[in-house]
């Protein structure tokens, strides 16, 4: 375990954003916010598909302005995605619409200043789970079932991407389940039903349970990050999910920020700065 530390500072860019439909379901169309430097840049860029936290049923695009924002002035295109949520749809909805938004991305990167060759998920909290989850099984049936923006074809666009950066992420379902059952979480708990419906789904989708299986279809390098306060997510859930990439062999960094609580990136503070850094950091290293 180690204690985070501050990379070397990136310049600051001015940010543009805008609001893009990348998907559609029978429900409707999925917007997608697209944040990056508000000049062109002299080579394309690296790119993020977000992935916004909120157990599975809460949040928006939005939500993650501060860490968005950040990234771009850092020099990544970020592309933050609405998807399909609990209680109205429950999994793979959200897997299916992560990796639409990944084909998407890539399709449309060169139009924002980004390289369509160098993207990666970040998620945080439940979109952490569903980040690494579209990055593991990008080609399973289940998660082919969501139709690019204006009749778009997705033949031959690819779903696989370089890395993901997992924050606290949820990477366990079932054992998060049973941890919140325990102390009596009930909020948590309901929000597990309401888009999992029943453990045997849970357990499907557990990121730990993928890996250990050999049910992974594409290993990514892996960033993950853990507060040490964090009541929400079990730290030995997180350290399953490190032993799981470990043992398939994948790169993966791990940093550890203790005294903070769940999703403290959401208000401005070191910690917050400190946090962000090492992502951008991490993400200009994954440069082919």
């Amino acid at each position: 375990m180690t204690t985070a530390q501050p990379p070397t500072p990136v310049p600051g860019l001015e940010v543009t954003e805008s609001d893009v439909t990348y998907a559609s379901h029978a429900g409707g169309p999925l917007l997608a916010r697209v944040y990056r430097p508000a000049e062109a840049q002299p080579e394309p860029l690296p790119v993020v598909v977000a992935v916004h936290g909120g157990a599975w049923n809460a949040n928006d695009r939005i939500r993650n302005e501060l860490a968005n924002r950040t990234f771009a002035a850092s020099g990544i295109v970020v592309v933050s995605l609405d998807f399909r949520q609990g209680p109205d749809f429950q999994h793979p909805c959200a897997t299916s619409d992560i990796v639409a938004g990944v084909r998407w991305t890539r399709l449309h990167a060169a139009e924002f200043g980004g390289d369509p060759d160098n993207i990666g998920l970040v998620g945080n909290s439940s979109g952490g789970h569903l980040a690494i989850l579209a990055a593991i099984r990008p080609d399973a049936d289940e998660h082919q079932q969501t139709a690019l923006a204006d009749g778009e074809s997705p033949e031959g666009i690819d779903p696989h991407v370089r890395y993901v950066v997992a924050q606290w992420p949820v990477s366990d379902p079932l054992y998060r389940y049973r941890y919140a059952t325990r102390m009596g979480r009930e909020a948590l708990v309901a929000n597990h039903l309401a888009y999992f419906g029943d453990e045997a789904t849970m357990r499907a989708a557990s990121v730990t349970r993928i890996l250990d299986d050999g049910e992974a279809q594409h290993i990514p390098s892996v960033l993950v990050i853990q507060p040490g306060e964090d009541a929400n997510v079990p730290l030995e859930m997180t350290q399953s999910l490190v032993r799981a990439f470990q043992k398939r062999g994948a790169y993966l960094e791990y940093a550890f920020f203790p005294g903070e609580p769940h999703a403290f990136t959401y208000e401005p503070s070191d910690a917050t700065e400190r946090c962000l850094a090492l992502i951008v950091d991490f993400v200009h290293r994954q440069i082919r």
